[in-house]
């Protein structure tokens, strides 16, 4: 096996603080946060009904007007310039707010190589192609994207040597999606995998993955001598589970939610129930593994939506059949609070599963810790929390190569001052993302937008006044990076209240951030056990 196979995945570099360490930053980073709210809680779609340019101190907006879109990333959103060149004499404030910024968010990324390039390259196993992990074998790159190639290797090596450490093999996949996670873990490193997923028509597409996977079994045997990739083996087939993880259901309800034969019927699919053929050959899989409700379990969840992550922490604490954790969160703004218990776009399921809730206090998504709920300015609004899902990395590489997608925030803002003209009840309308829109003039991108708000097409639009606005573009573009570099701020203060939410509970944890951030932007993964070592 290659060397790189080898690494100790749980050794990778991580964020290591002492509790007090951990306690004191969290206080930092809310007071931090509090005063720059006007930041953080601003839509840029609302950046001229607003005048949002005109809350920023105005000596800030007197040395950012005029800046280039490189400088833009080299002077805000990059933290590894050690020599940045000013183009004048920045004031103070400024100068200690991205100080700050960048001092009270955990690190994205660690230099991976002797050149320290801080993650500057392709990530290992991409750096011949793109789009096409050389660390993973051919049948489990099918159907699958290169930014989740990233990650269910990495996340798959990760759980494995977990499993390892706490002598468990059997592990339950939550939110498993079309079971790309699923299908490395289980036929790939032979571990014994529950999945479950909420999407009925999500378990029957990673069902009908399984079964393709099933039949290029043989081919990839032969090519194990070959190649220096992982190949599949049938040691251990999948199962899956369609249900809803309730989080306001006890660790009971979602142990006998991963049983077989339930109550309400076993809703569980697995490749095992069925003889599969190909014209090589016909596979007769062994019968599913027994559910872990008497074993130990490890649970993991790659990017568990809002609440869930949250949820999956709780079992763990909770539950004496859980053993080890691996958390990777995504979707902040689905998390509930108690100043927003139910966020936009977030449903529930069809009927509730549980019947032993948790007690309200400890219900919402975030806070989760006694410590960060204790703090005067922990709240965090939806906006907040939202922006901390974006691509911070990706937005910087805009920037520098001075992309035409920039535009687009500025189309739409132009646009919020045509919609609200005519309709002041209809702020921050929902439009959605419209293709291409910065190959667009303002004009076909403004008639595309009216429609789908349920506007006529044909509303006046004055073009000296678009026109003028469509000239701030830097303007908006600098507003849009002062409020993103708050966003890995906001990011950490979630992933630490979890962290000490742990450790109230007696359970230490890591942050590991595994994955390039250019890639997967939510590349931080919460691992935590039950066991000494972990």
């Amino acid at each position: 096996m290659p060397k790189h196979h080898q690494q100790n995945m749980l050794e990778e570099p991580q964020i290591s603080l002492s509790p007090k360490e951990q306690k004191d930053l969290a206080t930092k980073i809310t007071r931090f946060l509090s005063q720059y709210k006007f930041l953080s809680e601003s839509y840029i779609i609302e950046f001229f009904t607003q005048d949002l340019w005109h809350k920023l101190p105005v000596s800030w907006q007197s040395v950012l007007h005029h800046l280039s879109y490189p400088q833009i990333a080299e002077l805000l959103l990059e933290t590894e310039h050690q020599h940045r060149r000013y183009p004048c004499v920045w004031p103070l404030s400024l100068l200690a707010f991205r100080a700050t910024a960048h001092s009270l968010a955990f690190p994205r990324s660690f230099p991976k190589s002797p050149a320290g390039n801080g993650g500057a390259a392709e990530p290992t196993g991409f750096q011949e192609n793109q789009n096409q992990s050389s660390l993973l074998a051919h049948a489990f790159r099918k159907h699958v994207k290169p930014k989740k190639q990233h990650e269910i290797r990495e996340l798959g090596m990760l759980v494995k040597q977990l499993c390892e450490q706490s002598e468990c093999n059997q592990v339950v996949d939550v939110g498993s999606g079309q079971g790309h996670l699923t299908r490395y873990l289980s036929f790939g490193l032979g571990l014994s995998v529950t999945a479950i997923e909420a999407d009925p028509a999500l378990v029957a597409m990673a069902t009908k993955f399984d079964g393709e996977l099933l039949y290029v079994l043989e081919k990839e045997r032969q090519k194990r001598q070959k190649c220096s990739c992982e190949a599949p083996s049938c040691e251990a087939c999948p199962r899956h589970v369609t249900g809803w993880v309730d989080p306001k259901a006890s660790w009971e309800v979602f142990i006998q939610q991963l049983a077989p034969n339930q109550a309400n019927g076993d809703d569980s699919v697995t490749p095992s129930k069925k003889r599969l053929r190909c014209p090589e050959h016909s596979l007769e899989e062994t019968a599913a593994p027994q559910p872990g409700c008497r074993r130990k379990l490890v649970l993991t969840g790659l990017h568990a939506c809002g609440d869930l992550s949250p949820t999956l922490l709780r079992h763990f604490v909770k539950c004496p059949h859980i053993r080890a954790i691996t958390s990777v969160a995504c979707c902040y703004m689905k998390l509930t609070t108690k100043e927003e218990p139910t966020p936009p776009g977030v449903t529930g399921p069809p009927d509730s599963t549980g019947s032993d809730h948790l007690s309200l206090e400890r219900d919402f998504g975030y806070p989760m810790s006694g410590h960060v709920r204790g703090l005067p300015c922990h709240q965090l609004s939806y906006k907040a929390r939202e922006a901390a899902c974006h691509a911070t990395e990706d937005y910087a590489s805009r920037l520098r190569e001075e992309s035409a997608l920039l535009r687009t925030h500025c189309y739409r803002a132009a646009l919020e001052v045509f919609i609200t003209d005519v309709r002041p009840d209809l702020p921050r309308a929902g439009i959605q993302t419209v293709k291409k829109a910065h190959l667009l003039t303002f004009n076909e991108y403004a008639r595309l937008g009216l429609a789908r708000v349920g506007l006529p097409t044909s509303l006046p639009l004055d073009a000296g006044r678009y026109e003028a606005m469509l000239a701030q573009q830097a303007r908006v573009v600098v507003f849009f990076s002062l409020a993103q570099m708050l966003a890995p701020v906001v990011e950490t203060l979630v992933l630490l209240d979890r962290v000490i939410y742990l450790r109230e509970n007696g359970l230490r944890s890591r942050l590991i951030p595994l994955f390039d951030p250019k890639f997967s932007p939510r590349n931080f993964v919460l691992v935590a056990g039950k066991s000494n070592g972990l």
